[in-house]
């Protein structure tokens, strides 16, 4: 069978970036909302901006099943606690000028009601999510792109593991726990939902960890 080389072409003609790959380049405000506009409604590739240079990577396969799934483990944890709450995927977070980015995942919990029936975010006066989750298999996410929104807490999924961190003053400090679930093990409940995913499908996942919760098995 012949080998298929896919490469990477960023111009104003076209924009392919092969999955797996992230692409940086040195760009201005004004070249990163071309290429926005350019990539239109899709979300192939992630475009991000920062410190006058853009980053573009486009996901693979194992990226969106575990960004869905430890989306889908927030959401059972919130819904047994009985809060309410947002969630926005994707979702185009953008300060001009200074900061453009992507995350998998964004849930308003603690805030919701300032979003609530809102077409658009304002980034500049509405709060930020309260939460904020990131898969990365590609060295692309850095947590501190979303410190100019000060984003409350962050889930970061890399390299099997699950870290969890909290803005303290002007800066992400690693916690073991989420205070959206004090007395959750995140960690080891993300680690059984790969596991059991991987092992058989997320859905099963995700049901053995309701029952868990009803019958207070974690």
């Amino acid at each position: 069978m012949p080998t298929i080389m896919v490469t990477a072409i960023v111009s104003p003609e076209k924009l392919q970036v092969p999955a797996g790959a992230v692409i940086m380049m040195q760009a201005t405000w004004q070249d990163y909302q071309q290429l926005m506009e350019q990539r239109g409604d899709g979300s192939n590739p992630r475009i991000k901006y920062r410190q006058d240079s853009v980053l573009l990577m486009s996901p693979m396969a194992a990226h969106g099943r575990d960004a869905n799934l430890l989306a889908d483990i927030a959401k059972a944890l919130l819904d047994y606690q009985g809060r309410e709450y947002d969630s926005f995927t994707p979702v185009t977070m953008e300060l001009p000028e200074e900061s453009g980015i992507e995350p998998d995942y964004c849930f308003y919990i603690d805030n919701w009601t300032a979003v609530s029936g809102k077409q658009r975010i304002d980034w500049q006066q509405d709060p930020p999510p309260d939460l904020v989750i990131e898969v990365d298999v590609t060295s692309y996410t850095d947590i501190t792109d979303y410190l100019p929104f000060k984003v409350p807490e962050i889930w970061l999924w890399k390299k099997q593991q699950l870290k969890i961190y909290q803005l303290q003053s002007e800066e992400y400090i690693l916690q073991e726990r989420s205070r959206f679930a004090p007395s959750i093990n995140l960690a080891a409940v993300m680690e059984t939902a790969v596991q059991e995913t991987y092992d058989r499908n997320s859905s099963f996942a995700i049901r053995n960890l309701q029952r868990r919760l009803m019958t207070g098995m974690i």
